[in-house]
């Protein structure tokens, strides 16, 4: 045999030796390179296949040298057997994605929890991917409450389940709302059962309206409405609590029925009156800040939850048409209790008879030198 029959031989022996593959078949390749973008392998053809980052997974995060090494075994699909410069392009994501489908038609119907990492943020949603397969979750159905910004869940893990898996139309749609709003129902549920009237517990203030301030106890929204926010008297309830804070807040009211319960944040060892009788008994001289006016006399806070009424015929000795004439609001007065009714928490005070006590005094006094000169 020739040296040209022999070359000839070995040639044709070495194509007979190659694999002959068709697009949309799968193989079985080895990987021997890897960079950012690409994955080469060798499939046993008479040209290396390459994955691009695009064909490995649909998860734009991915760093394929984080995933695949030189030496691993892949099983691909043929997209084409020539790519334009005489490599094979091949696709791993598309066998898992094939494979994945029919997972997420089971999951679909088994209604399992599916948790994922969330790789795009669009304008409508997010994008979670499952077995290759991309999940679209909307906005709607990604919280059950408002989320201003679907960004800061970029990158984290959520739990949903899909709600809508119609293939023909390509829309798999994922749903975490509704596991939120079950466990939110089953801890309500739970709460409620061991709420009990008295209870004393801590919460975070949810809300703030003019009329009180709503705060979560472990998935209950109890209200503490402006009334019970304080022992004295409140202008806002802003001016007490802020949203996110944690209070200490007795249960006053609860109605299993529609899953309420009204809180107080007032205790009663707190009460300002439990010494009252004592430190405002009659003839006790003391102080206080004028908290409001009426035509008829000033209210005077003695201590947050403790007022006394001093009338306009005991602000002074002499004639006062009406109490803003000689008093303002916050001014701080020293005065005299005439009056003290504990049962109807109602105490009267008297300047004027302080004034007129001075007053003796001083003319004692003057008696007294006259008598010693």
């Amino acid at each position: 045999m020739s040296e040209v029959q022999n070359n000839i031989s070995f040639e044709e022996m070495l194509e007979q030796s190659l694999k002959s593959i068709h697009r949309g078949e799968i193989v079985e390749g080895t990987v021997i390179d890897v960079n950012d973008n690409e994955i080469y392998v060798n499939i046993g053809y008479k040209s290396d296949g390459i994955i691009p980052k695009s064909e490995y997974s649909n998860n734009p995060e991915i760093n394929l040298k984080d995933v695949v090494k030189s030496g691993d075994k892949l099983n691909v699909k043929v997209l084409r057997v020539n790519d334009g410069e005489g490599q094979v392009l091949l696709s791993y994501k598309r066998i898992l994605a094939e494979q994945g489908i029919k997972n997420i038609e089971e999951y679909y119907k088994n209604k399992e929890k599916l948790t994922a990492k969330v790789s795009l943020v669009l304008a409508g949603g997010l994008v979670a991917i499952v077995d290759e397969v991309r999940i679209f979750i909307p906005a709607s159905l990604v919280s059950d409450e408002y989320v201003e910004n679907l960004k800061d869940y970029l990158g984290k893990e959520i739990t949903f389940v899909i709600s809508e898996c119609n293939l023909k139309k390509g829309r798999i749609i994922g749903n975490r709302k509704q596991l939120l709003l079950e466990d939110k129902k089953s801890m309500i549920k739970e709460t409620m059962e061991k709420l009990e009237v008295g209870m004393v517990s801590k919460g975070n203030i949810k809300n703030i309206t003019d009329y009180g301030a709503f705060v979560n106890i472990d998935g209950v929204d109890g209200l503490i409405h402006i009334s019970q926010m304080s022992w004295g008297r409140v202008k806002k309830p802003s001016d007490v609590v802020s949203v996110g804070e944690e209070v200490k807040v007795r249960v006053i009211g609860i109605d299993k029925e529609k899953n309420k319960i009204s809180l107080s944040m007032k205790f009663d060892e707190e009460n300002p009156w439990i010494d009252a009788s004592t430190k405002y008994a009659v003839g006790n001289v003391v102080e206080g800040t004028v908290a409001r006016m009426t035509d008829f006399g000033a209210f005077i806070e003695l201590q947050a939850g403790v007022d006394a009424l001093l009338h306009v015929s005991q602000i002074s000795k002499k004639h006062v048409e009406k109490p803003s004439d000689e008093l303002k609001i916050g001014q701080k007065v020293t005065a005299k209790v005439l009056d003290f009714n504990e049962e109807s928490k109602k105490i009267s005070l008297s300047m004027r008879a302080l004034e007129e006590e001075t007053n003796a005094n001083e003319e004692q006094e003057e008696v007294k030198e006259e008598a010693n000169n």
